[in-house]
Formats: structure tokens, C-alpha cells, sequence
């Protein structure tokens, strides 16, 4: 099965790999973004400014989607207006694909927060693990919950199906995400080897020790297709993981090997990577000129905060694939698999060393 899709951040970690997956089905794909700088050429731009209903609707007129991919958000500084300016870009994007009168199916990715809480009353809640979609929603604000609100909402009026995706860590190919794991350790990881710095893991003991998970963001791209064409999996909540778990102590050592650093034995205290790469900025120019790599600053390339974040929680946090499994989802993706093929493609393309 095939259509038109529009994908809202196409240019993003989950929109960018869902849009390659749906070119690769025969899908006529656009792609909703401010800049569509670098885009596939296959694509065709939808530029608009989601916090602007009046531009949004113009840019979607006769653009007649059959499925609508949404994938993008922007951070604020309180969970109180992530709820206002996120909440308000899928409501203008659904108002303006309403009016085209053609829309089957929407997909919200939203992630594993819906379980943990927002930023700032993350964990306030001992989580409980593994995290099942039919758990109730924390007692505390969390733009997911508007989000998912105003979609049902939009469903009941104009008659589409729905589903909702909540992966955890996503790790795979973007670059200028605020999210992304995999590009972070890479340039760290470059820049240890470059400057003689040791490759420490830069999070909390209790993350080094837990069991955990992550989403290969490729794999996320075959869930949102599968969810948006198969009967079975209409109007749910789908969590969606690789399919294995993994400690973070195991892992690292690994990952160091893959990166071409030493590893450096934990020490229990965590450092954070915003601290240990403050100098970043001023070093990555010199590795980029001395390897001839492509000209991104660093700051576009690596999200410190969010890794430290990740990797600083001090509770468990692993999830739940069975609702998926029952509705016919057999997707899996080995971890190391999924860092080290990033690893790889950030060679090629000249982004790490």
C-alpha cells in the first residue's frame, strides 16, 4: 500500500528516515519544513513556519495528503509552553490538511517521556518498568499529553485513523537535531582522540548499571509505515523499541573500540558532557580543517544536553514491545548494529574522521 505523504520535519532525525523509507515504498512524499536546505531531491518542499496557521495553510493547499507524518518539535524553556507552542503546531497542520478533505491516517511520534515526565518533573514518579502503553499519564503537565489530545480530537472531526509512536533514544542519521545520541558520541569521540582527552562515560552509576533500551531510527520509520497501513494497528498507542536491552557498561567499551578510543574505566562520578566539552566550539574547526571534513559547526552536530540527560537519569528505564508483537509488528534491530552503521555513514560522509 502506497499514497501521498506529507511528513512534518522532514529534514529531522524520525522525519528525514521516514521520508527515505516511503520513497523507497513508491510513496509521492512531501516534506513539511522551515528550511529545506539538503533535502532529498525526491521530496517536495512544503516550507512553512508551523506556529503560523495562515502559512501553514497555504503551503498545504492542494497538496492533498493521504497520510500525515508528524515528527517535529520544539523545545521551550517550561513544560507549560512546550504544551502551548508544540501543541499549536500539530493543531495548525491539522487544521490545514482538514480543508484538503483527502487525509486516511496521522502519525504523532512523541517518545518515552509520556512515562517519565517532561524535563523539568522528570521521574518525579517512580517509573514503572517495563513501560506499557496501557499505563495512565502522570499527573503533570506534558505537551505528549496535548498533542495526543488534540489528534484524537482532530480524528473524531474529520474521520481519520491515528496512531501514536513513543520510542526511546533515537539514534540514527541527522544532522541539526536537538536529540541525537549517536552523532554526540561520535564527535566527542573525535575529539578525545584528536586532543588526548580520555573517553569517559559521562553519565550517573545507576545508568552505567541498568538495564536499558534505545530506537534505531530506521527501525522507527518501518513502524510508522506499518502503523499507518495495516487495519490492525488503527487508533493506538504503539511504544517502540530495537527488540533488546543492554547495560550501558557493556555497551560503552564497545562503542569506544567502534569509534577508535579507549575507553576509560568509571569511576562512579558522573561528567558531564556540557562540562567536559565547553571548549568544543573552538576545537572542532582545527579537526575539520585537518581532516578535511565538512564545515558544520559542532553545536549543529552534538546535542551535550540531551546526551547528558540520557545518560544521566538515575532510574531504569526500558520498555514494553508486546502490543506491537500482538498486532503483527516483527521489526527488530541489534543496538551495536545501530550505532556502529551510524558510526560508518558519519565517515562517509565526512562529518566524524
Amino acid at each position: 500500500m502506497s499514497g501521498r505523504a506529507l511528513v512534518a520535519g522532514a529534514t529531522g532525525i524520525s522525519g528525514g528516515n521516514v521520508a527515505q523509507r516511503l520513497l523507497m515504498d513508491g510513496w509521492e512524499v512531501a516534506g513539511l519544513c522551515r528550511r529545506p536546505e539538503g533535502m532529498d531531491e525526491r521530496i517536495a518542499p512544503v516550507v512553512a513556519d508551523l506556529l503560523d496557521p495562515d502559512a501553514v495553510a497555504a503551503a498545504i493547499r492542494g497538496t492533498a495528503p493521504t497520510h500525515v507524518f508528524f515528527t517535529t518539535w520544539s523545545r521551550q524553556a517550561t513544560e507549560a509552553d512546550n504544551c502551548d507552542v508544540n501543541g499549536r503546531m500539530l493543531q495548525n497542520l491539522l487544521d490545514a490538511v482538514s480543508a484538503e478533505g483527502t487525509v486516511r491516517h496521522v502519525a504523532l511520534v512523541t517518545g518515552l517521556k509520556h512515562y517519565l515526565g517532561p524535563f523539568e518533573a522528570y521521574a518525579k514518579v517512580q517509573p514503572d518498568t517495563p513501560f506499557s502503553e496501557e499505563q495512565e499519564r502522570l499527573p503533570f503537565e506534558n505537551f505528549y499529553y496535548v498533542q495526543e489530545d488534540i489528534l484524537f480530537a482532530a480524528a473524531d472531526r474529520d474521520g481519520f485513523t491515528w496512531s501514536v509512536h513513543r520510542p526511546h533514544t533515537l539514534i540514527g542519521w541527522a544532522l541539526g537535531n536537538a536529540m541525537n545520541m549517536g552523532v554526540t558520541l561520535a564527535v566527542y569521540a573525535a575529539i578525545c582522540r584528536e586532543t588526548g582527552r580520555t573517553f569517559r562515560y559521562p553519565g550517573s552509576q545507576q545508568q552505567w548499571e541498568a538495564v536499558t533500551d534505545v530506537t534505531d531510527a530506521r527501525l522507527l520509520a518501518d513502524h510508522l509505515v506499518w502503523a499507518a497501513t495495516t487495519p490492525a494497528a488503527e487508533n493506538q498507542p504503539l511504544n517502540i523499541v530495537n527488540g533488546d536491552v543492554f547495560r550501558w557498561r557493556r555497551l560503552w567499551p564497545r562503542l569506544a573500540a567502534a569509534l577508535g578510543v579507549e575507553a576509560a574505566p568509571f569511576d562512579g562520578e558522573p561528567a558531564p558532557l556540557e562540562q567536559q566539552m565547553a571548549d568544543a566550539a573552538e576545537v572542532w574547526p582545527e579537526i575539520v580543517r585537518r581532516h578535511g571534513l565538512r564545515d558544520f559547526p559542532v553545536d549543529t552536530l552534538a546535542s551535550w544536553w540531551h546526551t547528558d540527560a540520557d545518560l544521566g537519569r538515575t532510574i531504569e528505564t526500558f520498555t514494553d514491545m508486546g502490543r506491537s508483537r500482538r498486532l503483527g509488528f516483527a521489526g527488530v534491530q541489534d543496538t551495536e548494529t545501530s550505532f556502529t552503521d551510524l558510526f560508518a555513514q558519519l565517515r562517509a560522509a565526512r562529518i566524524v574522521p
